[in-house]
């Protein structure tokens, strides 16, 4: 009975860490983004980019309070058949027309809410409204982000069905916590675009292009390395948390040869081109002469309770932990 008692208490203890992009990974890429935007950007940008990067991680603590928000952060393709899932006709009301609306929300939304808030920002900058450019921008950097995750255009999100349970907090959160200072994620300027929905999904397709590879190639380390050898726990704060052995993660890296650099390097780009793009369409509003005001008071109430429900825990939605 006490030896169970132990284990009941160590597992109370160890929680796992989250989901999609780590929330590091999430902030650098904001942040980063930050540089690749032009003169009559930069300004504005860069005297707001602590927010852009603290807040890269708004929608990832929204799952905590609602079961929508989950779909929007990925698309199981590979439910709809093989690549390139001609299947998914890629304009919204044709996919609604051919899957329904509740297949694909129960699939993954991803590419279609990048293009919904990418509208609503060319809105906010019409209307030079500083508290909508910000939130929208941090928040569509973040889907951004996660369509360049190869596990998040596939069924197979956690390699739950393959035997690799964890693998989503291994490649998205450990891989970048224990290496991304070695990376270059220098892009260059921001590159506009013609069809925001295009841009979106040549990044998902990119991403599900990749599912093959990040699965094979972590099956190669588990069978290369003793399971006694693959987890350890840490500290983490206040809490104790179960993470991959940094021997486990360095192998599997190396065999991804570049591949989470790439991909990183991937979105900060693409999240730049979205602002970008955007406050062109929007012709191109005077940001020097906004009001510095960030939030106001009902926004600010709204993200307490956001964090609130995030630090209780319960997540909306499919869970993609260790």
């Amino acid at each position: 009975m006490k030896k169970l008692a132990l284990i009941t208490i160590i597992l109370l203890l160890v929680q796992p860490e989250g989901h999609g992009w780590g929330f590091r990974a999430h902030q650098r890429i904001n942040r980063i983004a930050v540089y690749t935007l032009p003169g009559e950007m930069f300004g504005f940008y860069k005297s707001h980019i602590d927010y852009l990067t603290e807040h890269a991680v708004d929608a990832d603590k929204r799952r905590y309070g609602s079961k929508d928000e989950a779909a929007r952060h990925y698309i199981d393709l590979d439910h709809f058949g093989v690549y390139p899932f001609e299947a998914v006709p890629r304009n919204w009301k044709k996919a609604v027309e051919r899957l329904s609306e509740d297949t694909l929300q129960a699939y993954g939304i991803v590419p279609w809410q990048v293009e919904r808030m990418y509208y609503q920002l060319v809105k906010a900058f019409k209307e030079k409204n500083t508290p909508a450019i910000l939130r929208l921008s941090a928040d569509i950097g973040h889907y951004i982000a996660d369509a360049h995750v190869p596990l998040h255009t596939t069924e197979n999100y956690n390699g739950q069905l393959t035997g690799q349970h964890g693998i989503h907090g291994l490649l998205e959160s450990r891989l970048p916590e224990l290496f991304d200072t070695e990376y270059d994620l220098v892009t260059g300027k921001a590159k506009p675009f013609d069809k925001p929905l295009d841009r979106i999904w040549t990044a998902v397709l990119s991403s599900a292009a990749a599912v093959d590879c990040v699965l094979y190639l972590e099956r190669q380390t588990r069978e290369a390395i003793p399971v006694d050898r693959h987890y350890v726990y840490e500290q983490k704060g206040s809490r104790t948390v179960k993470a991959y052995a940094v021997e486990y993660a360095g192998d599997y890296h190396k065999r991804l040869h570049g591949l989470i650099e790439i991909r990183m390097r991937d979105a900060i780009a693409c999240v730049g081109a979205f602002w970008y793009t955007a406050w062109l369409d929007a012709g191109q509003p005077d940001l020097d002469q906004l009001e510095k005001t960030v939030l106001d008071e009902t926004e600010k109430q709204k993200l307490a309770e956001e964090e609130k429900l995030y630090r209780k825990g319960v997540i909306q939605g499919r869970e993609e932990s260790y």
